[in-house]
């Protein structure tokens, strides 16, 4: 991915953080589950029951970030498409 392409990406989540909600939620549950997996990874031995948690905390992050990035790439692709000559 080229650094213009980051670019847009980032300018693209700038403007649903700024007019979304949903979006905004989705970002700050997103954190939230980071802030509590890397707790969990910072112990040095983990219970049964916390590895399970652990494992359940990063499947969630990760459709988080699924939905989380099928907003950004919706959002750019109406952008695109709604420039002249496309």
């Amino acid at each position: 991915m080229g650094e213009i392409q980051l670019s847009e990406r980032d300018d693209v989540k700038q403007g649903l953080l700024q007019t979304s909600e949903n979006f905004r939620q989705l970002v700050s549950e997103h954190q939230a589950l980071d802030e509590q997996i890397r707790h969990l990874s910072a112990q040095a031995f983990l219970t049964d029951e916390q590895q399970f948690q652990e494992v359940s905390l990063k499947k969630r992050k990760l459709a988080l970030k699924d939905q989380i990035e099928a907003m950004v790439r919706s959002r750019r692709d109406r952008a695109v498409s709604a420039q002249p000559g496309h």
